[in-house]
């Protein structure tokens, strides 16, 4: 059974604010069906780069990358909300697509110098929170080769600010809405 994703991608309008149409992922989570061909979709994309580390941003990111990590036998990093992890962490501070600032964290440990580093989300929207999990990746000696999402919204324009701060870095979607 052939499965479409985008068939499982929910529209919310107006939220969290007025004017956003949220592309909510959740059924996709709901149905086992939708979920593996997600599964297995990150798990080709994945190895075709052969990364040494998949560093997962929180929360929906982890949820797409720990049954890859564990399919492909190769760590999991985890990029996490401010205050989540135990230290010693590094921190970066970068502003949402609602205008608010945010802070992640990485264990200081959690990559070492050299490592090739496929970070995973669920979604792309202006690249904010990608680009400040690469520069916790960058801060660590290690490389980003690639940022994969299972949702892209291309007209906010994220992948351009990845691809402008690291062009060698592969950006890859599944579901594309210009």
């Amino acid at each position: 059974m052939s499965v479409d994703l985008r068939d499982w991608v929910r529209n919310v309008p107006d939220h969290p604010q007025p004017g956003i149409q949220f592309k909510d992922l959740t059924p996709i989570f709901a149905e086992p069906a939708a979920f593996r061909a997600a599964i297995n979709w990150f798990t080709d994309q994945v190895a075709k780069i052969h990364p040494d580390v998949i560093a997962a941003i929180d929360a929906r990111g982890f949820v797409f990358a720990s049954p890859v990590a564990d399919r492909l036998g190769i760590p999991l990093a985890l990029v996490r909300k401010s205050g989540k992890l135990p230290p010693p962490v590094i921190k970066n501070q970068y502003s949402l697509e609602y205008d608010d600032l945010s802070v992640i964290e990485m264990r200081s440990d959690a990559l070492t110098e050299g490592q090739r580093v496929v970070i995973v989300d669920d979604l792309l929207a202006t690249g904010g929170t990608a680009v400040a999990a690469a520069e916790l990746a960058e801060e660590l000696g290690a490389h980003v080769v690639a940022q994969i999402f299972l949702v892209e919204l291309a007209f906010l324009n994220g992948r351009e600010r990845i691809t402008s701060r690291d062009p060698d870095c592969e950006v890859v979607s599944d579901i594309v809405y210009d």
